[in-house]
């Protein structure tokens, strides 16, 4: 069964559209959006193919998921997740190494307990017992002070409901890898998270909650390199216009 008729007519209205104005975006005729929205004509593959980026939608979930009756796709629970660990001789959990070389690797190897295995793994004290952590090791130099090289201490989330806005997070997505950045919760009012880098601030991008595999909310650090006394940490004031400039962002796109 589809819902696709259904879904254009739902989204069309929240995006806050109308039947002429989206009949222009797609190069059709309005009267083809209203027999796409009452199950008269289906949308070719190309008319589809737009719709998701308009909508900013999978085309699994325009066509099969019920967004009427079930909410947007991004805002369910996620189903049971089994998390891959590794354990030591007193069957503690143990945190996994992933450096920037198996960064890549990890993308397809994170739910694979012989891939998980083959990580350097490695225990720290004062860490919370009832949190699964693992560590990544950052490149680039986007999120100064802290040095290419340094591993990132993140704990596991479960959800990208859970993340707070202006806190930093290892982020594996299907698109970009690894990334760390500092993020704002967007998805329950548009499906996305804000990342900013520290050192280039008031260019924030958005990642779709779709395109998102694990999260881990950063929790300590360990690097070899000490930061300069000049570099100087992200301000209250810096994250308050930083969020002044992402709502003015969202203004924008929504035109509110």
């Amino acid at each position: 069964m589809t819902f696709l008729a259904v879904n254009i007519r739902l989204l069309r209205k929240s995006c806050g559209l109308t039947q002429v104005q989206l009949a222009e975006k797609l190069g059709v005729q309005r009267s083809m959006i209203s027999a796409y929205e009452d199950g008269r004509s289906d949308p070719k593959l190309s008319a589809l193919e737009v719709m998701t980026a308009i909508f900013d939608v999978t085309m699994d979930e325009l066509v099969f998921w019920d967004i009427k009756k079930k909410g947007r796709k991004y805002l369910q629970k996620d189903q049971l997740k089994i998390l891959t660990v590794t354990l030591d001789k007193k069957d503690e959990e143990q945190i996994s190494m992933v450096g920037q070389k198996a960064s890549a690797g990890y993308l397809n190897g994170f739910s694979d307990p012989e891939y998980m295995e083959k990580l350097p793994n490695f225990s720290l004290p004062h860490l919370s017992k009832n949190k699964t952590y693992r560590a990544f090791e950052i490149s680039g130099d986007s999120m100064l002070p802290l040095m290419p090289g340094t591993l990132i201490i993140g704990a596991y989330v479960e959800s990208g409901l859970e993340i707070k806005n202006g806190k930093t997070y290892v982020l594996v997505t299907k698109s970009e890898g690894v990334v760390y950045k500092r993020l704002f919760n967007y998805i329950q009012e548009r499906g996305k998270l804000f990342a900013v880098s520290d050192n280039d601030r008031y260019k924030p991008y958005d990642i779709p909650a779709q395109d998102i595999l694990e999260i881990w909310e950063a929790r300590a650090y360990i690097s070899t390199d000490f930061p300069e006394p000049s570099a100087s940490p992200l301000s209250l004031e810096d994250l308050a216009e930083m969020i002044q400039e992402i709502k003015t962002d969202i203004r924008k796109i929504t035109g509110n």
